[in-house]
C-alpha cells in the first residue's frame, strides 16, 4: 500500500523543531514517507549538535511524484539559507528563509496530491509582524481560504476559539452568529470527514456565568438565539456554559469539543488537561495542515530535553488520514 507523504516546513531555524523532529521518528514507526522543508547547512549543523546520525537524501522539488520514498534516510528538499551556527537568537534575520521555505511547499501542494502537511513553530513576532493574527490566518490566506477555524484536537476533547490571537478588548465587537455558524459547520465536517461521527460541541459563553452588568449582554443577544438556530438545523450543540466550569470532567466528558470565544478561555483549560499531548489543526483548507502545539521555545534549544509529544501526535494523526 502507497502512503501520501507528509510534507513538513521546520519553521523558525532557531527552535527546538528539529530535535522534537529526530526525537519522534525514533519513537514512531511512520508508515507515510515524510518530507522535510528546510536547510541543509542547517539540518547538518544541528544534528551534530544534538548528536544525531542518519543520512540525508536530498530531492529536486519538481519530480516529487517520481520518487520512492522511506523514511531510513532525511528526505529532504533543501532551502538555501546562509547560517554558520546551530543555533542563534530568533530575529528576522530568518524571515526570508521561512518565508522561501512555505512558498516552496505551497507550490509541491498545490502541485501534487500531497496533502498532509506540518509546519514547525514559527515567531509571531519576528516572522508575522503582527500581519496575520498567527499562522493559521497566514496559511489560510496564502490559500484564499476565507473560512476557517483552529482547532486543538486531542482524542478525548478538541477545543476551538471562535477568535485566535485577538486582543481581549476587541473579542466582544468581533463575535455574531455568522462567526459562531461558521466554526460549527467547520468543526462538524472535519468530525464527519475525519472521525466518522457527529461531534457533540458545547458553545460557551463570553461573559463570566454568561452574564453582564452591562444593560447588552451578547450571551442573550448573540450566543443563545444562535444555539437556537443551530439545533433547529440539527447540529449536536449546547450551551451557553460557563467557561469556569465547562473543563470540570463530569462536564466535559459529554462533549467532543469546547467551542470558546476567546483563545485562552479554552487554551487554557485543554493545556493545562493534556499539556503537549493536543495538536492545532486548521480547519477550511483544501489539504490538512498540523501544527504541534507549542511555540519555538527558544530557552530550550540545542539542550535535547523538549518532549516530542504533540508532533508525535501531529504524525499519528496524519499517518492514519
Amino acid at each position: 500500500m502507497n502512503y501520501s507523504p507528509i510534507l513538513i516546513v521546520t519553521g523558525e531555524p532557531n527552535s527546538i523543531f528539529l530535535e522534537i523532529f529526530f526525537k519522534s521518528i525514533r519513537k514512531k514507526k511512520i508508515k507515510s514517507p515524510i518530507i522535510l522543508v528546510s536547510s541543509v547547512k542547517l539540518l547538518r549543523l544541528q544534528m551534530k549538535k544534538l548528536k544525531i546520525r542518519k543520512n540525508i537524501n536530498i530531492l529536486n522539488p519538481n519530480e516529487i511524484d517520481r520518487y520512492n520514498l522511506s523514511n531510513k534516510s532525511v528526505n529532504l528538499i533543501n532551502v538555501d539559507y546562509k547560517v554558520s551556527k546551530a543555533f542563534e537568537k530568533i530575529s528576522r534575520k530568518s524571515n526570508k528563509y521561512i518565508d522561501n521555505c512555505f512558498e516552496l511547499a505551497f507550490s509541491i501542494i498545490k502541485k501534487t496530491n500531497i496533502y498532509k502537511f506540518i509546519n514547525g513553530p514559527i515567531s509571531k513576532k519576528n516572522y508575522l509582524n503582527k500581519k496575520y493574527l498567527g499562522i493559521t490566518e497566514f496559511i489560510s490566506q496564502k490559500f484564499n481560504t476565507k473560512k476557517n477555524a483552529m482547532l486543538i484536537y486531542n482524542k478525548k476533547l478538541s477545543v476551538c476559539p471562535i477568535t485566535t490571537h485577538l486582543p481581549l478588548k476587541l473579542v466582544a465587537k468581533k463575535i455574531n452568529k455568522k462567526l459562531i455558524f461558521e466554526k460549527v459547520k467547520l468543526i462538524n465536517e472535519f468530525y464527519m470527514d475525519k472521525l466518522n461521527r457527529n461531534p457533540k460541541i458545547a458553545i460557551l459563553g463570553i461573559n463570566p456565568h454568561c452574564e453582564s452588568v452591562e444593560k447588552y449582554n451578547e450571551d442573550e443577544k448573540i450566543v443563545k438565539p444562535t444555539i437556537k438556530s443551530l439545533k433547529k438545523l440539527k447540529y449536536l450543540v449546547y450551551g451557553p456554559f460557563a467557561a469556569d466550569t465547562i473543563f470540570l470532567k463530569k462536564n466535559r466528558k459529554n462533549f467532543d469539543v469546547i467551542l470558546g470565544m476567546y483563545h485562552d478561555q479554552v487554551l487554557t483549560g485543554i493545556k493545562t488537561l493534556f499539556e503537549y499531548d493536543a495538536i492545532n489543526i486548521t480547519l477550511g483548507l483544501p489539504f490538512i495542515r498540523i501544527s504541534p502545539d507549542h511555540g519555538p521555545n527558544e530557552k530550550m534549544i540545542g539542550k535535547n530535553i523538549s518532549n516530542p509529544l504533540s508532533l508525535i501526535r501531529a504524525i499519528e494523526f496524519l499517518d492514519k488520514n
